[in-house]
């Protein structure tokens, strides 16, 4: 029998547009709001073989029925896990570390390489940093040191990209990491400070845990090298908040790129401020709203790993990416 697939919410509709040519033959797909309101959308969200959504929580109602669980990203924090049925196998997605490894380094690329001020210069007749003057030379990221916190998928697709680019690499995980062609040296969580040291460019991509919330903290901001710039493109609390704020009001790093708050957009706030602070206040902060890892092909090689579990859940195969199994 051909499944009831549902993508359930905003974030989950995205993924829709050209579904249907890679699901199961006579498969039925539906889009549903994030609020499931009226009786309609309740009844095909509960009758539902397999959903496709990023929230679930006691506000919604229990899917008996489900049988696959896809979340249609990385992050799976906001997933209530122990209400959905034992019966269903719940999934998640990566293919956005391409991306947002390329996120990182326009960031690494624009904290050295002042193309834009320069860009704004010379259309005024100012030719600042014009070559054989001493006074504005720009830098490099050649022989500079990145410090991967967290090296899963992100990390490794940053890794490769650092080696490409001549740059030392350094990394902090909870599970071991061994140094090879593309670590030059690895610590454990319990030498965070150590880590955070060695680094010129810290890159915060681990997901947020009771042991990973708020892992960043005033103390963390010491430990850093004065000049250092620190990216955050996993979560937001990761890093907690007025540390960071404080850190980059009192100049303590270089600076940071920022891509995952602490304030996201809601139903009650479409346009809300992306912290409790006035982060748009600094002058050393480069602000972006959740987008490193959001292109074209994150969307599509997310989409084939739905519709390749789908497959394999009904025809009785293990699928990849599980973060929780059946019982």
């Amino acid at each position: 029998m051909a499944p009831r697939i549902v993508f359930h919410g905003q974030n989950a509709g995205c993924f829709f547009p050209g579904f249907a040519e890679l699901a199961p033959e006579g498969a039925e797909i539906f889009v549903l709001p994030d609020a499931l309101v009226s009786e309609s959308d309740r009844q095909t969200y509960l009758n539902a073989d397999v959903i496709v959504g990023a929230r679930y929580d006691a506000t919604m109602p229990i899917p008996e029925k489900v049988s696959l669980f896809h979340v249609p990203g990385a992050g799976y924090d906001a997933i209530d896990l122990t209400r959905l049925p034992k019966s269903a196998v719940v999934c998640n997605c990566f293919g956005h570390e391409q991306p947002i490894a390329e996120y990182v380094f326009a960031g690494l690329l624009n904290d050295r390489i002042p193309m834009s001020d320069a860009d704004a210069k010379l259309r005024q007749g100012n030719w600042a940093y014009q070559a054989a003057t001493l006074s504005q030379l720009h830098g490099e990221i050649a022989g500079k040191t990145i410090g991967l916190l967290g090296f899963g998928h992100i990390g490794k697709a940053i890794a490769r990209r650092a080696k490409a680019f001549e740059m030392n690499v350094v990394v902090a995980n909870r599970s071991p990491v061994a140094t090879s062609e593309i670590v030059d040296k690895s610590f454990s969580l319990s030498e965070l400070h150590s880590f955070l040291g060695s680094a010129d460019y810290i890159v915060v991509s681990v997901p947020l845990t009771d042991e990973t919330t708020g892992i960043i903290d005033a103390e963390a901001f010491s430990a850093m090298r004065s000049k250092a710039v620190i990216f955050n493109v996993g979560r937001g609390r990761t890093i907690d908040e007025t540390a960071l704020y404080e850190a980059l009001r009192d100049k303590r790093i270089g600076g940071a790129v920022i891509d995952t708050w602490y304030t996201y957009p809601s139903p009650a706030n479409a346009t809300p401020k992306p912290g409790t602070l006035p982060f748009h206040e600094l002058d050393n902060l480069v602000m972006t709203p959740h987008m490193s890892g959001w292109t074209d092909g994150t969307i599509r090689r997310r989409q084939q790993t739905i519709a390749e579990n789908i497959k394999i859940r009904f025809t009785g195969g293990t699928c990849i990416n599980v973060v929780r199994a059946s019982e």
